[in-house]
């Protein structure tokens, strides 16, 4: 959304109390002003949509006990916590990202551990490269650009964009979101539990999409 400098007479009063707001919502006071105003005149900014998208992932994930959302105010971008089912029940956090002004994907989820376990990482390694073949197979060709992968040590991050038209409504991105990332956390915690072959996890997969799921 194209944003142009304007000069605005205000008291001083409410400069200092915008200001004081502003600082409490890690904020600026020309970001807060526009969002005030937006909110008065009931716009959707960028900004209110993200902050809309995360607020209804938090309440889709929050009734779930395997996935724990966090999202900071006027934050672009929100985390979930899960435990894995392996041996000392290390955390797995998964962030994700929306991009407020965009032209390619709409953001990014990133998949963050930390282990000592030679052994986890391997495992954890092994799953992210299968992920990708999976995805590779059942999903690359329904993107109109490449989703793109990368894998660092201790981290793990996939580019997000829903295939076919882009005009979503906020609450088809939230529960497409939600249901993608518990899809990635009940395979991988599948897989490191060694409770499932690759081939399961491609077969949940494809069970998933027949179920009706947006594809991201």
């Amino acid at each position: 959304m194209k944003k142009t400098l304007y000069s605005l007479m205000l008291s001083d009063d409410v400069v200092r109390a915008v200001d004081a707001l502003a600082h409490r919502m890690g904020t600026n006071r020309s970001a807060l002003v526009n969002q005030i105003l937006a909110e008065y005149t009931d716009m959707v900014t960028p900004e209110r949509r993200v902050q809309d998208i995360f607020r209804q992932i938090g309440e889709i994930l929050g009734a779930d006990s395997d996935l724990v959302p966090f999202v900071a105010p006027n934050a672009t971008t929100m985390s979930m916590k899960s435990s894995l089912q392996y041996r000392y029940r290390p955390t797995v956090k998964y962030s994700v990202e929306l991009y407020r002004d965009r032209e390619g994907a709409m953001g990014e989820l990133a998949v963050v551990f930390r282990t000592q376990s030679q052994e986890l990482l391997d495992a954890m390694g092994g799953f992210f490269r299968l992920w990708k073949e999976v995805e590779d197979e059942l999903v690359a060709a329904y993107h109109a650009t490449p989703v793109e992968y990368a894998l660092y040590p201790g981290r793990f991050t996939r580019s997000l964009e829903l295939a076919g038209r882009r005009d979503y409504a906020t609450a088809d991105v939230a529960a497409a979101i939600s249901a993608y990332v518990r899809l990635f956390d009940r395979l991988m915690k599948g897989y490191l539990a060694g409770n499932m072959a690759p081939r399961d996890v491609e077969a949940e997969y494809l069970d998933w999409l027949r179920a009706g799921n947006v594809i991201l």
